[in-house]
């Protein structure tokens, strides 16, 4: 692996569910290319129900991909199986949403934390009490509450086991399944401050998978937007929040809030109509264009390329990409910064 190659790369990766009744496939992941640099985090957004979930399982393997291929450290990963694909796992690890549902309850936190290293065979290499010990300092849990079961815990509690659980083999890549959406506002505050120092102390990389762009605002160096099953918007951070070009992009956008009161009345708001379509039915064409204020004809009749139509060094997936003014200012207007511990 080149310096420049990235950690986790896919490429056009397709993956679709056998449909209900002789029905067509669900289209859940529909030819979705992005990768993953060192230290960085890469954020996916997009509405419930678009595919993000599933690419997130497909790109551990979790999943098996109808189509398309998946490298990590540049090694295609895509069809291996028994011990090497374990090896991989090693350095590919996840954090699921539920932080209740992920863990084993009728084990205790810290048999939950040591499982990979038992699993990898490298609990007793790796010091073993002591080793979980360290993981629960490292996220912020008194090492002496290992004993106890996940039904002891907060929900952000939880969580922080599972992240643990996730640091346990020192990975490279840890791809995270919207980690903060079933937690109040204070605690996730919390859990995204800790993941922006875990980042910068032990310089692994995230796939952070959300559907809100202000949670991924404070912890994402780049963006992608996802919808019903395609990524129409990528760039870096700045790119996406301030010079957004794709529609469903400035839709998602105009609904961040803005802390000043009076800004926010003046900030238009951007309602989309309807539902996103069915996945084993998607529209021809651009499959926004069913809730586009923008549709025109070849919208049906032409699928839309993910190109850099501006040189912004961001592709969006429209075309009748524009920068909308009003909503420019999104970064400046909201708050930039890390959130506060709750």
């Amino acid at each position: 692996m080149t310096a420049a190659e990235p950690l986790l790369r896919l490429v056009d990766v397709v993956t679709w569910y056998p449909g209900g009744t002789g029905g067509p496939p669900v289209r859940a992941v529909d030819g979705v290319s992005l990768s993953v640099h060192a230290g960085e985090a890469l954020g996916l957004v997009g509405e419930s129900g678009c595919g993000k979930t599933t690419l997130a399982r497909t790109a551990v393997r979790l999943i098996d991909p109808t189509s398309g291929r998946i490298f990590f450290k540049g090694e295609d990963i895509t069809d291996l199986r028994g011990r090497r694909l374990v090896h991989v796992r090693r350095n590919l690890q996840m954090v699921f949403q539920d932080p209740f549902a992920s863990l084993n309850p009728r084990m205790t936190a810290g048999e939950i934390v040591a499982q990979p290293l038992r699993a990898h065979r490298r609990y007793r290499t790796s010091g073993g009490p002591r080793r979980i010990a360290e993981l629960f300092e490292l996220v912020g849990l008194d090492p002496d509450h290992a004993r106890r079961f996940p039904h002891e815990f907060s929900g952000g509690q939880r969580q922080r086991i599972g992240i643990a659980r996730a640091l346990a083999l020192a990975p490279q890549v840890i791809v995270l399944d919207e980690p903060v959406s079933s937690l109040d506002v204070s605690i996730r505050a919390q859990i995204l401050n800790l993941l922006a120092d875990l980042r910068d102390e032990l310089g692994v990389a995230y796939l952070f998978i959300a559907h809100d762009l202000s949670i991924v605002r404070h912890l994402c160096n780049r963006v992608a937007v996802m919808y019903l099953g395609k990524i129409v918007e990528t760039g870096d951070r700045d790119a996406i929040y301030g010079r957004a070009t794709h529609p469903y992009t400035q839709s998602l956008l105009s609904a961040v809030p803005v802390p000043d009161p009076a800004r926010q009345r003046r900030r238009p708001r951007i309602v989309l109509s309807g539902e996103a379509p069915d996945a084993a039915h998607p529209p021809s064409g651009c499959r926004f264009r069913t809730r586009c204020w923008k549709a025109r004809d070849v919208c049906a009749e032409q699928e839309p390329a993910l190109v850099d139509r501006f040189g912004h060094g961001h592709p969006s997936a429209c075309h009748f990409a524009a920068v909308a003014p009003a909503l420019s200012s999104v970064v400046d207007e909201g708050n930039g910064g890390r959130e506060a511990d709750g």
